[in-house]
């Protein structure tokens, strides 16, 4: 009898998090769906048990906004036992105004970076070789930029911008990749991140980027979520992506990135201001 594989998908139900969803219960793994709402991801958990034919759907609850949900939610998996094959790290928001959370920090930066720091590194004595992390980044880490301790506390430094604060939220979360896959490589898990491109989902609509002349240009630019599913897909279930760690991929293939951000300054300083908010949950 074949080992059953697990895969975590956080954000499961969302847009390009139902592509994912799909395309690895279809690959035959158990999938754990976490998701903000359970009841409104439930109908989506059926849809795609009806579609794949899988009964290895399941969702647990799992507010990425909330250090102690996070905590909560990767202990249950902690006291199940479960090995971890592939962990998704696909949700993301981009917020529309100030909102601090119950942890201090802006809500952006908890959702977007924190928590699946949090989660990730508490996941890690669950994954052995061959286990597989991708996260959801985004190519605006390239105006993306870390003002201590303003980054955790307003998401930036000066008044609330939605947009620069996602930046600075997906370059923060881009640096984690590339640290924890030299931390982990002797281990035999991978750590790469994926880059969507503008994909049409929830978090954004193009009124919120653009004004209506620029939405014009953009529109053929745009991709549907399976499209902009399509590179983290990849680099969990293809075999070419074995082996492959700490690379950040656009259209299912890796980009290289320039030395200012494979040896970022503040690399080593976040990975260390990053833990000193979590440590009480670890």
């Amino acid at each position: 009898m074949m080992e059953r594989r697990y895969a975590i998908i956080t954000g499961a139900d969302g847009g390009m998090g139902r592509e994912i969803t799909r395309a690895v219960a279809a690959a035959g793994y158990y999938v754990i769906m976490a998701c903000y709402n359970p009841s409104a991801a439930e109908p989506v958990r059926q849809r795609i048990a009806e579609e794949t034919g899988s009964g290895q759907l399941e969702i647990l609850q799992l507010d990425l906004a909330s250090m102690a949900s996070v905590s909560a939610f990767a202990d249950t998996i902690l006291e199940r036992g479960i090995p971890v094959a592939l962990l998704m790290n696909n949700a993301g928001t981009m917020e529309t105004g100030l909102h601090i959370t119950v942890d201090g920090m802006e809500r952006t930066v908890s959702v977007n970076y924190v928590g699946p720091y949090l989660l990730t590194r508490k996941l890690i004595p669950l994954m052995g070789k061959g286990s597989r992390i991708v996260s959801m980044v985004s190519c605006t880490y390239a105006i993306g930029k870390l003002d201590f301790p303003d980054f955790f506390l307003r998401g930036r430094k000066g008044g609330f911008w939605r947009i620069p604060i996602y930046s600075n939220t997906k370059l923060a979360l881009l640096l984690f990749t590339l640290d924890l896959s030299e931390r982990l490589k002797e281990r035999g898990i991978t750590v790469n991140a994926a880059d969507p491109g503008i994909v049409s989902t929830d978090i954004i609509t193009m009124q919120q980027w653009f004004d209506p002349l620029t939405d014009i240009f953009f529109r053929p630019f745009i991709r549907t979520p399976k499209q902009g599913a399509s590179t983290a897909v990849g680099l969990l279930l293809n075999e070419e992506a074995e082996g492959q760690t700490g690379t950040f991929n656009v259209n299912n293939h890796p980009k290289a990135l320039s030395d200012k951000y494979v040896h970022h300054i503040q690399r080593r300083l976040l990975w260390e201001l990053t833990e000193e908010r979590v440590r009480q949950w670890l």
